[in-house]
């Protein structure tokens, strides 16, 4: 389709290309060496909530596990990395982890199934005693352990583990539990609260808890979905998105909720688009949602198809609907009440990446995260897997040498762009990049005779406020929003703890190790200022001025935690899910912070 209005800031023609940050970082202060970040424009306290503790005891790779913990030999090990799912109802936070998160996507996504590890984490994937014990299970999941459910009341301040409810209600409830590879979306509604996740098989499995009583009302799995994130409650309807196929790959559909306590897993299926749903907000009385790329997407077949190849580059105002975009709904006032399967066929895309990617290959590696409605606008804002697209433009235009495979690495790198629009589906529908680039890097293969180079692309935006990731390159997921109090909070996952390891490591393992020894010596992404470890949390505090940092580093001192999971907003408080997969992480009386999920709660300060 051809958006009908593009945005007033816009490039609407030819402009003096503008390099990125030469360092891939944020600016260092002349002064002090750190990185210059607005400072927020209120004050908040941070109190931490609950936190994992150790859960397993870790001898070496491909051993098998001592006794405990506690532990009398090995060292104490927190599988538990992230709050995945955050539900509120009354005055209670429902939650549901994660485990091992950072192994799982390494494995599963980068499809580097190689253990390895550092001081802070390890991956055995097929070494694994899980995946000993376990033969059919896939090695690159071989880190996964079963994830838990709890129950926190605010009144008492007490966290409950729910698990056991779960365990012990029937071999098929302890069965599809360990089948789950994490409870990845929370919603509740009408007196029930849901937690649900990809499970082994490429399916999905649901468990149900009441929301009065505390009890535990059984589980499902649905065989035809293959990814679960996010639900909404939308005009007192709930909705889900899901995907379809591996990691929701193949499509996906809005599933509106029809069930009640006596019947919790009731869905009807409301919406089907060709890339799988990853949020979902309420927005000028309809639903939208954002996506992930569908696989094939970004690739050369697909590509063809359109009669733009990989190596034909520039943004597309007709972009193939299975890159990673923004969904809109029918009116809700159309339906009685709110969505039902007459809608399932009325869906339209309003944006993609690919009118902002001028690299069709990076494009498809795209995903969008959080979506949020702020004073009259749409907000969104981009998702980037660790070295995925390093490793898709890798896979379509292999490196000659070493010295190609480094341009690669440094050339396909992207951060979070955030965005925000109104008016969709109008003749005046406008978008406006909030941070982002005006150019970004893409490969011509049609370059040098047809040899290929990377060249200068305009992206058809100038930013208003700031350069993609806050500035800062590690920045990669947009990964909630929610407003609070009047502002509009912004959650990122910032992956530099990770890269300083992460990065030599996964360009040796594709093949390019002088590549990658090289990084060490450079003014490259491995030189990385610790002043940027630790997930950010940023505010806009209206719609007519830049963001500010609220924190930087993780909240609460934990620079460990590489990002802000899942947000719930309760007035002006906010409730904070944390994703820190630092498991070897354990020993409180080291100088470093502890690895493993933590529930954070921030309130404005009282001066």
């Amino acid at each position: 389709m051809r958006w009908l209005q593009t945005s007033r800031r816009r490039l609407l023609s030819a402009a003096v290309l503008i390099a990125l940050p030469a360092a891939l970082a944020v600016a260092p202060s002349p002064a002090t060496g750190k990185p210059l970040l607005p400072p927020s424009e209120a004050a908040f306290d941070t109190q931490l909530l609950a936190k994992a503790t150790p859960d397993e005891c870790f001898a070496g790779i491909g051993l098998p596990y001592p006794a405990g913990p506690p532990c009398e030999s090995g060292q104490a090990k927190v599988n538990q990395a992230y709050v995945w799912s955050l539900a509120q109802a009354d005055n209670r936070l429902w939650f549901g982890t994660g485990s091992n998160v950072n192994c799982i996507v390494t494995g599963a996504t980068l499809s580097l199934p190689n253990p390895r590890m550092t001081d802070d984490y390890v991956c055995e994937f097929a070494e694994s005693q899980v995946a000993k014990e376990n033969p059919i299970m896939p090695v690159s999941v071989g880190d996964h352990r079963q994830p838990r459910a709890y129950v926190y009341d605010l009144a008492s301040a007490t966290l409950t583990e729910k698990t056991g409810d779960i365990t012990s209600a029937s071999p098929d409830d302890l069965s599809r539990l360990r089948r789950t590879l994490g409870l990845r979306a929370g919603g509740t509604h009408q007196g029930v609260v849901l937690l649900a996740g990809p499970a082994l098989g490429a399916t999905v499995s649901m468990f149900a808890f009441d929301t009065v009583t505390g009890d535990y009302l059984g589980s499902a799995n649905f065989a035809q979905y293959g990814n679960i994130r996010n639900f909404l409650v939308a005009d007192d309807v709930l909705y889900a998105g899901v995907g379809v196929g591996p990691n929701g790959r193949d499509g996906g559909h809005i599933l509106r909720w029809a069930g009640d306590r006596t019947d919790p897993f009731n869905f009807v299926e409301v919406g089907q688009l060709p890339a799988q749903v990853a949020d979902l907000e309420l927005h000028d009385g309809r639903v939208f949602v954002s996506t992930w790329s569908a696989a094939g997407s970004g690739s050369a077949g697909a590509r063809t198809a359109e009669g733009r190849r990989p190596g034909r580059i520039g943004v597309t105002d007709e972009p193939d609907p299975g890159i990673a975009g923004v969904w809109m709904s029918p009116p809700l006032a159309d339906a009685e009440p709110g969505l039902t399967p007459d809608d399932t066929a009325g869906w339209t895309q309003v944006w993609s990446a690919a009118s902002y990617e001028p690299d069709p290959v990076i494009a498809g590696s795209y995903g969008l995260g959080a979506l949020a409605s702020y004073r009259g606008y749409l907000y969104w804002g981009t998702m980037h897997v660790p070295m995925k697209s390093t490793a898709m433009v890798a896979e379509a235009y292999p490196p000659v040498d070493e010295l190609a495979a480094r341009t690669t690495l440094e050339r396909s790198q992207r951060a979070v762009s955030i965005f925000r629009g109104k008016r969709f589906g109008t003749t005046t529908q406008r978008v406006d990049l909030l941070y982002g680039e005006a150019v970004l890097p893409a490969y011509d293969a049609d370059a040098n005779d047809g040899a290929g180079a990377w060249r200068w692309a305009l992206t058809g935006y100038r930013a208003r406020y700031g350069h993609m990731g806050f500035g800062n390159i590690y920045n990669n997921y947009t990964w909630t929003m929610a407003v609070s109090g009047g502002r509009l909070f912004v959650g990122t996952m910032d992956w530099s703890y990770l890269a300083k390891d992460l990065l030599p490591q996964t360009v040796a393992e594709m093949g390019y190790p002088q590549a990658a020894a090289a990084l060490a010596d450079g003014p490259d992404p491995i030189t990385i200022d610790p002043q940027l470890y630790g997930g950010d949390l940023w505010m806009f505090g209206s719609n007519l001025r830049p963001a500010t940092a609220v924190d930087t580093q993780g909240l609460g001192g934990n620079y460990l935690n590489y990002g802000i999971r899942t947000m719930v907003a309760d007035g002006s408080t906010l409730y904070l899910g944390m994703a820190n997969p630092m498991n070897l992480r354990t020993d409180p009386t080291d100088d470093v912070p502890e690895g493993g999920w933590e529930l954070i709660k921030l309130t404005p300060t009282v001066s």
